[in-house]
């Protein structure tokens, strides 16, 4: 597939809507993820291979939650869950419900843009076999928090998998003992924003029937109906 990747030298604050949220191209802080960083950079020189900004609406009231950069998709093309299956499922969801003007191509030059919405991720650089380790969730908080206290407007939170949950949680103040993850499951922050849980919308799960596009595409209806009820 054919895609324009953002300049190397690029970094994730010039690409992002909320650019104080950012990590540097070059973050040092997860000694794993810098070498892992580093050899996908020199096996696929022409790839993205830095710490993936945020995508979206500065001004959305729906924020999506996500685990991290796929190795073929958001690490690949530099714009979160572009490229991969996971990616085709989440955009089509966001052209069904209205967040999105423009067509999805998997290409961060396809001119889409969110409405509404916005997608941050728990963890901002690609983790072998995409499992984060413990000390790597806990460094990149401190950009999720950052990024959700500038979406001043967010008022629903999805989080896709049971990470990107217990990161919301704890940015959000959600005691995670007291808030089970579960498919639907609803929680509510003391600053008053809700958080809704997901499966993640990767292929595995999609194809081993732990999430259906219907179960998806409820996950949003509840969302919209959140925002209605004001």
């Amino acid at each position: 597939m054919l895609f324009t990747s953002p300049a190397a030298s690029q970094s994730p604050a010039d690409l992002s809507p909320l650019p104080r949220a950012e990590p540097m191209r070059d973050c040092p802080l997860c000694p794993r993820l810098v070498a892992f960083r580093l050899q996908c950079r020199a096996e696929y020189p022409d790839w993205y291979n830095a710490p993936v900004p945020a995508f979206g609406d500065p001004d959305a009231w729906l924020a999506i939650v996500g685990l991290a950069p796929g190795k073929h998709g958001a690490n690949r093309t530099g714009r979160p869950f572009t490229g991969d299956y996971a990616g085709d499922l989440l955009f089509a969801t966001f052209a069904r419900f209205g967040f999105s003007e423009g067509e999805y191509r998997a290409d961060p030059a396809d001119g889409l843009r969110l409405k509404g919405a916005v997608i941050v991720n728990a963890v901002k650089c690609l983790p072998p076999a995409n499992k984060p380790e413990p000390g790597e969730i806990h460094n990149c908080r401190p950009f999720l928090q950052e990024g959700l206290a500038q979406l001043a407007n967010v008022r629903v939170l999805i989080a896709l998998g049971q990470i990107a949950h217990n990161s919301a949680c704890k940015v959000l103040g959600i005691r995670p003992s007291a808030a089970k993850f579960g498919h639907g499951a609803e929680h509510d922050a003391p600053d008053g924003r809700i958080l809704i849980d997901s499966y993640h919308c990767s292929r595995y799960n999609t194809n081993t029937g732990r999430l259906t596009e219907a179960m998806f595409h409820q996950v949003f209806e509840r969302a919209l109906a959140l925002q209605a009820q004001g």
